[in-house]
């Protein structure tokens, strides 16, 4: 995973920070959160639960997902397996979401995470970090496959300009 150059991060922030009062919703760059779907996917939690009949497992308890240099804790996660190939197709995650890779982390209430087309949709009061910008908004739906999203609903940024400190 690439980390985001300072030079973009801060284009993006000053972008989203002209029009961030009134903004409904903000397209936003992912560079450090992109997809790698040959790497396995790992998942630990203090429970799990299996349903054969529905193709899925549900983890409970310090969830933990990592795929590469991709990472999602939450509450709970229930994984969707493709019914054809047995590999993973879904992880619907709840109970406070985590989602890191490098020098960007989001949050929210829910995650809704497509592996096979690398689609990751978060709702619930949505903070996303990009080194020194943070963005709020009410539901983030990112394309892991290509780098890119859009933060919808009353979208705010904060930033801090070079050279003011933490």
């Amino acid at each position: 995973m690439r980390a985001i150059p300072p030079a973009r991060t801060l284009g993006v922030a000053l972008w989203l920070a002209a029009g961030a009062a009134a903004a409904q919703d903000a397209a936003i760059g992912f560079q450090g959160l992109r997809q790698d779907p040959s790497t396995p996917i790992e998942v630990g939690s203090d429970e799990l639960t299996v349903d054969q009949a529905r193709g899925a497992a549900t983890f409970t308890g310090n969830v933990v997902a990592v795929q590469g240099a991709m990472r999602l804790a939450a509450g709970s996660v229930t994984v969707e397996y493709d019914r054809e190939g047995g590999g993973i197709r879904r992880l619907v995650a709840s109970g406070g979401v985590t989602f890191a890779t490098g020098a960007e982390a989001a949050e929210a209430r829910e995650a809704d995470y497509d592996v096979t087309t690398g689609a990751l949709v978060l709702s619930g009061g949505v903070v996303l970090t990009q080194g020194p910008a943070t963005i709020t908004g009410d539901r983030l739906r990112a394309d892991l496959r290509a780098g890119t999203g859009r933060m919808e609903g009353r979208v705010r940024t904060v930033f801090r300009p070079a050279g003011t400190g933490d």
